[in-house]
């Protein structure tokens, strides 16, 4: 789950009072360019970055407005990537042409498209509701991002395609909803070449992080239906006032998605700029609502409003042994949001699993904000892709266990928030961002082998 939720409750809390005074600090110890990506969109930052780019929408059956944005490349084979809470389409490129996956799929012929859910910046939109002034637009979780809004973009892309299938990439709530889907909506699971799970969320039982508590009160503060965190700056100004006040962020950002400053990638400022993306607090709800049962299941209201929308008193799980799409798992031994042993277990109750990947020490957000994931999980990924769109899902599978990969550290570029400070300067991170792991004369990780048909890649 992208659940920036946490840190952003705790960083509010203290920015009321808090003077919006930035001091310099964010312009003296970082590149201009990296402060101008902070604050262009989606659109913005592929035009920047002499890409093509597009804006789409489609409706939902319950009238949501979606937008998605793509890196067109006609004639390429589609590829659906949906991002978690609190995050956009951005989130795909945000670190720039040599270390994003969207930048990534689209040079290796992929015609690359970008979802929205709905309630994000990009995402508003509705036929009949106006989502600044009527409460009924937030009436949703998860549950109905599954349900409605996946759907929407997957015919979506088809009928501009042309193709019968794509294949899809998700991130933390981009594979609830996923997994949400194809357990409810079955029929789809004929449309998808194989689902990419990044983080993947169902089960949290181990979830890790501490600010739990906090996010609690939280909800219990703001009430259900309501608009969480739109879209601000205000974040990413309060967090580069001052040294110490990045320190501060940092700290409460590991403690919601695992510590791992090795990987961290010190482009963070533009991460800032991008996020909150807008949510709805029923989201958050709902996965604490998991945490707590131990189940994967849909929004527990209570025992009456239950047996009058489920027929039953407790809410009924998804069925996972319905997901026969081919589904691949990569997840990181130091998330504090997607902890190993749920993913094992989810691993475990899907019938069709042809990647079981475990990164050691990589955290929530390395699967795609990662220093080493161009050389690493990037094209495991796409070797992937390729493998079960050429197969067309006819080789047989097997669930087993996890392959653990450690991935060898860069150690080109100052890698902590420590280091930057040391250095007094960011501009390291512009060369970083500029530079392919060749550039650095370093060598791609060798493919690792896996106990299922994908390890003959």
């Amino acid at each position: 789950m992208r659940n920036a939720i946490w840190f952003l409750a705790v960083l509010g809390a203290f920015s009321l009072d808090s003077p919006l005074v930035l001091c310099g600090y964010l312009e003296d110890n970082f590149p201009a360019s990296v402060i101008e990506d902070a604050h262009l969109s989606t659109i913005q930052l592929l035009e920047k970055y002499k890409h093509p780019a597009e804006s789409h929408q489609v409706t939902t059956d319950d009238k949501y407005v979606l937008t998605l944005h793509r890196i067109p490349r006609p004639g390429g084979r589609p590829v659906l990537l949906v991002h978690g809470l609190e995050d956009t389409s951005s989130t795909w490129i945000v670190m720039g042409p040599h270390s994003g996956l969207g930048y990534f799929l689209y040079a290796n012929g992929y015609d690359v498209w970008m979802g929205n859910v709905r309630g994000n910046r990009y995402s508003k939109g509705h036929a009949k509701l106006n989502s600044n002034t009527d409460r009924a637009y937030w009436s949703f979780s998860w549950h109905e991002i599954g349900m409605y809004d996946l759907p929407a973009m997957i015919d979506g892309v088809l009928a501009k395609t042309g193709h019968q299938k794509l294949s899809y990439i998700g991130h933390s709530q981009g594979t609830t909803s996923f997994f949400v889907m194809a357990s409810s909506r079955p029929e789809y699971n004929a449309k998808i070449h194989v689902m990419s799970a990044l983080a993947p969320v169902a089960f949290m039982k181990h979830i890790r992080a501490p600010l739990m508590g906090m996010a609690r009160m939280g909800i219990n503060v703001f009430g259900e239906n309501v608009e969480l965190f739109p879209h601000s700056f205000l974040y990413l100004k309060q967090c580069f006032a001052s040294a110490g006040l990045q320190k501060t962020c940092m700290r409460f950002y590991w403690q919601i998605v695992g510590k791992n400053r090795e990987e961290l990638n010190m482009m963070f400022p533009v991460v800032m700029g991008h996020i909150p993306g807008g949510c709805n607090s029923k989201q958050p709800l709902h996965y604490l609502q998991l945490q707590t049962s131990d189940r994967f299941c849909q929004f527990d209201y209570d025992p009456k409003e239950n047996q009058r929308l489920y027929g039953q008193s407790s809410p009924p799980d998804y069925r996972l042994e319905r997901i026969t799409a081919p589904v691949a798992l990569y997840y990181g031994s130091s998330d504090n949001l997607a902890a190993v042993e749920d993913v094992q277990r989810l691993a475990k109750l899907l019938p069709n699993v042809v990647e079981n990947h475990l990164y050691r020490k990589w955290n929530h957000m390395d699967m795609h904000w990662a220093i080493s994931s161009r050389r690493s999980v990037q094209p495991r990924i796409l070797q992937v892709l390729q493998y079960w769109e050429a197969s067309g899902g006819h080789t047989a599978v097997t669930t087993g266990s996890s392959v653990e990969e450690e991935v060898p550290q860069l150690t080109t570029e100052p890698s902590t928030v420590e280091e930057q400070e040391d250095a007094g300067s960011a501009a390291g991170n512009e060369e970083q961002r500029e530079k392919t792991p060749e550039d650095n004369g370093e060598e791609k990780d060798e493919a690792v082998a896996v106990t299922n048909p994908t390890s003959e890649l």
